[in-house]
């Protein structure tokens, strides 16, 4: 199409009917919810699926990593897709490929075909958070962006909050395959929804025709290859790098190395290039920027939490899965009440005050988590998470909405897309740092306090005959009631040394909360127009 067919500024483009937006941000949802379900609910049938493909407990973590991996390098590609193919189509495709793997995982007959189709999935999945962020954002009129991030916040936060207690639940009374097959009737549903309710509006389909027909005569194929490697390299570095004992692999240190060498030359070929894949300038704009790190920062230190305090609930207290998913709920439901809530109320006061009264509020109920002790019981669990989950609805709506507030319509998929991977880079990053450190400070907590347990201790002494004494009346003779006391002290030394370890990394948690609260004195959103959305004249420069 050439520039004489774009409309002049000024002129209005032909009126459409305009779409229901309850019932696009309804259709939209499907798939995300779904996607981020599954990046969580796979991790409480690892036993099952072990058993049912011949797999190694070090084998199986690829049904995780495979997902991931696709996920990643799909994110930032969703805007360059759109403008080839189109926003819907781009996203009905994915969905599509979504429900297919879901399928074919449910029927997956070896470790090979899992965790292929487990990749199938997440190249489906990695396309449907950022495409629905961006339809919900050119759905809602300027007034009510807030309610708009407040439905996609939901989504993706509560997917991988009821991940593990909705996986425990099918795993303990149907078939695992069932954790794949429950996709399949509602992704067709949320296809066929899709289909029929989502319209892209014209002036971003003029946008998208001319920018695609750009990329396809400047295609950046220099581009693709060093965004898929590089991010590729990456993510398996943080999902595997602990397993593998980090740098002291040679396998972890070739990933580093690809990571950084492509990632560092993406940046500069996206940077010089004709039409580039994805569009690095909008990190000019210091609003989308510190939103956006921020919102990286924030979901890292969220998936920490959420990966320690399950962990924290069945190895130490001795919850089964299905009772710690149940414990994590109230942070759920809370999230589901308030965060409707914050997107009326949102224009009424500056986002910052949202996001710094969250901040603290979230940090205080990581705080208590820092107090668990192995008396620690379900309330006490319940009101640190409730805390948690307040302060993230009022944190993570007005985020989401400010980061994005001065992006252009049509530049709407590109800021999703970085604003998505970097999300799920920063919820990789958390993970693997806080699983790394806390199996050290579990060595060095039990080291510390095995330095104590000397014989010439009183209360060592006491126990120990306690100990003893207890296995002698059930039969034993002294000298292996001696030896299985002295293991027995051992392993409670153990177990309290990962008790004081899970409390250190709680504080740290905590305290990083106040340390990223300068980056809300960059988010000062743009003044607020409450009339209806103007159609916007076409820059197709990128």
């Amino acid at each position: 199409m050439s520039s004489a067919a774009l409309p002049a500024p000024g002129v209005a483009l032909p009126a459409r009917a305009v779409p229901n937006k309850w019932l696009v941000t309804l259709s939209v949802t499907f798939g995300t919810l779904m996607g981020a379900i599954d990046s969580s609910i796979v991790n409480v049938a690892m036993p099952q699926l072990r058993s049912a493909v011949g797999a190694t407990v070090q084998e199986i973590t690829w049904t995780t990593t495979g997902f991931a991996l696709a996920t990643v390098m799909v994110m930032p590609l969703t805007a360059f897709l759109g403008r080839l193919f189109g926003q819907k189509r781009v996203y009905l495709a994915c969905l599509a490929l979504f429900v297919a793997g879901s399928f074919l995982c449910g029927l997956a007959w070896n470790l090979p075909s899992l965790v292929f189709f487990r990749a199938l999935q997440g190249f489906g999945a990695g396309a449907l958070q950022p495409t629905e962020q961006a339809i919900l954002r050119q759905t809602f009129p300027p007034k009510e962006q807030g309610m708009a991030m407040a439905l996609f916040s939901m989504a993706v936060m509560v997917g991988p909050a009821i991940g593990p207690t909705l996986g425990g639940y099918i795993v303990d009374n149907f078939h695992w395959s069932w954790i794949f097959f429950i996709n399949v009737p509602v992704g067709v549903l949320g296809f066929f929804m899709v289909a029929r309710f989502v319209r892209e509006p014209e002036d971003l389909l003029v946008a998208n025709r001319l920018e695609g027909e750009k990329q396809r005569k400047n295609l950046d194929w220099q581009g693709i290859l060093l965004l898929c490697v590089g991010l590729a390299a990456l993510q398996y570095l943080l999902e595997e790098g602990q397993a593998n004992d980090w740098f002291e692999s040679a396998e972890i240190v070739v990933c580093a190395l690809a990571a950084g060498i492509c990632l560092v030359a993406f940046v500069i070929r996206e940077l010089t290039a004709v039409a580039p894949v994805v569009n690095l300038r909008l990190f000019k704009d210091p609003i989308f920027t510190s939103g956006t790190l921020l919102s990286a920062l924030m979901f890292s230190i969220l998936m920490a939490s959420m990966f320690l305090l399950p962990m924290f609930m069945q190895e130490l207290l001795g919850f089964t899965a299905t009772q710690s998913g149940l414990a994590l709920m109230p942070r759920t439901l809370v999230m589901l009440a308030v965060m409707p809530i914050i997107g009326r109320v949102y224009t009424r006061f500056p986002p910052q005050l949202f996001i710094s009264v969250g901040l603290a509020v979230t940090g205080l109920g990581v705080f208590q988590m820092s107090h668990f002790n192995l008396d620690t019981g379900t309330h006490d669990i319940i009101f640190a998470i409730v805390l948690q989950g307040l302060g993230f609805a009022m944190m993570l709506v007005p985020l989401s909405t400010v980061a994005l507030s001065r992006v252009p319509r049509h530049r709407m998929p590109d800021a999703t897309g970085l604003s998505s991977l970097l999300r799920q880079i920063g919820g990789s990053m958390g993970l693997a740092l806080f699983a790394s450190l806390l199996s050290r400070y579990g060595t060095q907590a039990t080291a510390a306090l095995a330095v104590h347990l000397t014989p010439t201790r009183p209360e060592v002494v006491e126990r120990l005959a306690q100990l003893r004494a207890g296995f002698m009346a059930r039969g034993m003779d002294f000298t292996a009631a001696q030896d299985t006391a002295l293991r027995m002290l051992s392993g409670l030394t153990a177990r309290q040394g990962m008790v004081l370890a899970f409390d250190k990394l709680f504080l740290i948690a905590a305290g990083l909360f106040l340390v990223v609260m300068p980056l809300v004195l960059f988010l000062k959103a743009p003044p607020r127009s409450d009339g209806p959305r103007e159609p916007q004249h076409i820059d197709v420069e990128i």
